[in-house]
């Protein structure tokens, strides 16, 4: 039963439908998900019992989506994660990367906060490259091994690249938090050209899956994984 106390990550993890409630409220439910509902709503000002009644309502409605992430097995979920969630951020990187640049360089005096988020979004491009690297060339392959073959090294080896790659999701996640708040949500000023609005649809985008991805990660693959 969910109730004030219940990890938000736990809430999601159980109902995935629960995650557009809380992108809704603005809370960060995958970095964030060892917060509990009562901390987390009180902080964005939120009030934790009207959000459990939306949950309650939720529950009630049947759910047709098919998104059982906590019930798949792990190597499908890496595969799943790689071929829907890497090849994404892989596809998206370089060009939300360059808009960011441009709209810095063409509205930056008008916009200071511009400059920030193309400097955010540069280191942001770098950490990703090397985190999804690390996943799929190591996280990942020993994952599947221990699945296999129970492997004490590939046991070992999950245990110190999760602890790692916990460190690089909040990196990231607090990034795309922090390009959130200071373009106010991805508003847009009465100046914004067409490549200003773009460039806030795709942020607004990469954010929604970051999201998802890391709390595919962060709040089901590690935590069954690190129980092999």
């Amino acid at each position: 039963m969910t109730t004030r106390k219940t990890f938000i990550g736990d809430i999601v993890t159980e109902d995935f439908r629960a995650a557009e409630l809380f992108k809704n409220a603005n809370i960060d439910f995958c970095c964030g998900g060892k917060m509990s509902l009562e901390t987390a709503c009180t902080e964005k000002g939120v009030d934790p019992d009207k959000f459990l009644q939306d949950l309650e309502v939720l529950s009630e409605t049947p759910d047709n989506s098919g998104q059982n992430y906590k019930d798949w097995d792990l190597d499908f979920l890496c595969d799943y994660i790689v071929n829907t969630h890497h090849k994404y951020v892989q596809k998206s990187l370089p060009d939300v990367f360059e808009y960011t640049q441009k709209i810095a360089s063409v509205h930056g005096d008008g916009h200071p906060e511009l400059v920030e988020v193309a400097q955010l979004f540069a280191e942001l491009k770098v950490e990703l490259t090397q985190h999804l690297d690390k996943e799929e060339q190591v996280l990942f392959p020993a994952i599947k091994e221990a699945i296999k073959t129970g492997s004490q090294d590939a046991k070992d080896t999950i245990a110190s690249e999760i602890k790692r790659m916990d460190a690089e999701h909040e990196f990231a996640g607090g990034a795309m938090d922090k390009i959130n708040q200071i373009t106010n949500q991805y508003s847009l000023p009465a100046d914004a050209c067409n490549t200003y609005q773009v460039c806030f649809k795709m942020l607004s985008q990469f954010e929604d899956d970051l999201h998802i991805h890391v709390h595919l990660e962060n709040n089901i693959l590690y935590k069954k994984a690190l129980s092999l």
